[in-house]
């Protein structure tokens, strides 16, 4: 029975003596509470009551920045919340050297970005979230390795600007819209009229240049045909005029009007004629 016991005693004291630290941890152990040294994982073989093992995680963890205001350099309060990733890259500093590495690494963060943004106008810091980003890694750097923590990607989820300032905002995007709106409609009215304008001319222009091609037209017409005629009168003989004289006096002695129509070379014989003979007897007798 006794062997039994003691059996049990050394069994429970070897267990004792025996901790695992598991994948991706650190061990530190601590002699009558004072750092030791540290493990890795697997099998560690620690004094039991006088030492203790502490385990660190050495796996990113995600974590958030919740809300806050910042102050722009032209005095605009925006509101910002980040996330980030961050891994422990040294237990020691990680454990021992703050109460709360975690929170101090998160002020630290804080800190860098309100002076980031506060050197910024409200719209550049508005449009300038990638920048900032890229800022803001830079700035941490390594400076969070004094609580034994890298940041491994930081990310700036929104910047809002004060309610206040939205609705300044709003109102300003409105006003812009409506203006934009307005020119976009004068200027439609305006090429419209333009194209009105435009078409009526051309079509003017186009008629006058109608009417212009037919009196051209037609003028060429009565020049082909003045100058056929004077071509054809040119090789007409004396036979053809007399004709002609001769039809032009007999339509005119058809006529009501007392006319004698005679060869200019009979002028002097015009006495002779029975017709004009009694007429003049008749014009003589009457003057008596």
């Amino acid at each position: 029975m006794k062997i039994f016991i003691i059996v049990v005693l050394f069994l429970f004291l070897l267990l004792s003596c025996c901790r695992v630290v598991p994948q991706n941890n650190e061990g530190l152990i601590e002699t009558l509470g004072k750092y030791s040294r540290t493990v890795k994982a697997g099998l560690v073989l620690i004094i039991p009551v006088i030492q203790r093992l502490r385990k660190v995680s050495l796996a990113m963890f995600p974590a958030e920045i919740s809300k806050y205001s910042i102050i722009t350099k032209d005095n605009a309060e925006i509101t910002t919340s980040l996330t980030l990733n961050y891994l422990v890259t040294d237990s020691y500093k990680y454990f021992y050297n703050n109460t709360d590495s975690v929170k101090s690494m998160v002020e630290l963060i804080r800190g860098h970005l309100r002076d980031i943004i506060g050197r910024m106008d409200l719209n550049d810091a508005l449009g300038s979230t990638s920048s900032i980003n890229s800022q803001l890694s830079d700035a941490i750097g390594d400076l969070t390795d004094i609580y034994g923590i890298r940041v491994v990607r930081v990310n700036i989820d929104e910047l809002l600007p004060s309610t206040e300032i939205q609705k300044a905002m709003d109102k300003q995007l409105t006003a812009d819209r409506e203006k934009i709106a307005a020119i976009e409609k004068a200027e439609g009215e305006a090429k419209n009229i333009e194209l009105t304008t435009k078409a009526k001319n051309d079509a003017l222009i186009a008629t006058a240049k109608a009417k212009a091609e037919a009196v051209k037209t037609e003028a060429d017409a009565e020049a082909y045909r003045i100058n056929q005629l004077q071509a054809s009168l040119a090789k007409a003989s004396d036979g053809y005029f007399k004709n002609q004289s001769l039809d032009s006096f007999n339509n005119l002695a058809k006529g009501p009007n007392n006319l004698i129509v005679v060869n200019k070379d009979d002028l002097t014989n015009l006495g002779s004629i029975p017709a004009t003979a009694k007429i003049w007897h008749e014009a003589t007798k009457e003057n008596e």
